[in-house]
């Protein structure tokens, strides 16, 4: 059965593949489909939907946008989206603003402890308009200070280390808003990770189009919640393996297979938002098989 791996990286946020690289791993592990969905910019989408034609492949451009609500981070990811809307545009652009000024100051600190990393290492290092801590931590290995990634986020960059700065996040419904300008669907990422089940209710009714339950880190129980929840408030499911190439030690494309009947049917919920001839809606969602 066609397959997809709907949460996706590249060089252009934190990921390390180029979008043809990506797109090569997708066609190996026969992948019929598949969404980037870098954070806070839509710069590798076009390259990335270019590579994905000659080989067949189905393209859905998306972006994952950072999040808060009521206190909890949480990501938002969207599909299907136009990626020359204005809005969105205008506001990924101050995202990535935001972004680089982190950098800044992430580096500050670490000059503040006798580490004379230079901002502009980092943004050469990143080459990208959306750099994040990964980056930081590579410039900190690259340069000698740290014997890998997971040395300088312990001892630099996790959460109350000393070079750690809090992300700016937008409000969640903000970016609902911000996905549906741009004609997309809005879903919830990785729900398991940021434990935020108390604000779901808020969400869906704030407009939220889904859940991705299937994901790297989600084992088979928490998948099975999320699923339930899905159901319970006529959520579309979503998967994908968020791969962010060598970043993280390992390529996790080819990990979550998504099964394609979930890709149609986030295509009829996208048909009934913008109406347009075609086939009936698919089959309903407890007759779809598990990801592989």
């Amino acid at each position: 059965m066609k397959a997809a791996d709907l949460h996706l990286h590249t060089r252009f946020s934190d990921g390390t593949y180029a979008p043809d690289e990506l797109v090569g791993h997708a066609q190996r592990h026969q992948l019929g489909a598949l969404a980037l969905t870098d954070h806070d910019t839509v710069e590798g989408c076009e390259p990335a939907a270019a590579a994905c034609r000659p080989l067949g492949i189905e393209f859905i451009a998306g972006t994952e946008l950072t999040a808060e609500w009521e206190g909890n981070e949480l990501h938002i990811l969207g599909y299907f989206i136009d990626t020359h809307d204005a809005l969105l545009l205008r506001e990924l652009a101050r995202f990535q603003t935001v972004r680089q000024d982190r950098i800044r100051e992430m580096v500050a600190r670490l000059n503040q402890l006798h580490i004379p990393l230079q901002a502009q290492t980092v943004f050469a290092l990143a080459n990208c308009r959306s750099p994040g801590r990964p980056h930081v931590g590579r410039a900190l290995v690259q340069a000698g200070y740290c014997v890998n990634l997971d040395e300088a986020f312990d001892r630099f960059l996790k959460k109350n280390r000393p070079a750690w700065v809090p992300k700016c996040k937008i409000s969640a419904l903000h970016a609902i808003e911000l996905v549906h300008h741009a004609g997309g669907l809005a879903v919830m990422a990785h729900p398991g990770l940021n434990r935020t089940d108390g604000v779901i209710p808020e969400l869906v009714a704030a407009g939220l189009d889904g859940l991705e339950c299937f994901h790297t880190k989600h084992n088979p129980a928490t998948t099975e919640h999320y699923l339930q929840l899905a159901a319970h408030f006529h959520l579309l499911v979503t998967g994908g393996s968020d791969c962010h190439g060598m970043s993280k030690g390992k390529p996790l494309i080819g990990s979550v297979k998504l099964p394609y009947p979930y890709v149609e049917h986030l295509k009829a919920r996208l048909a009934e938002k913008r109406p347009a001839p075609g086939p009936g809606p698919a089959a309903p969602a407890d007759a779809l098989p598990p990801p592989s």
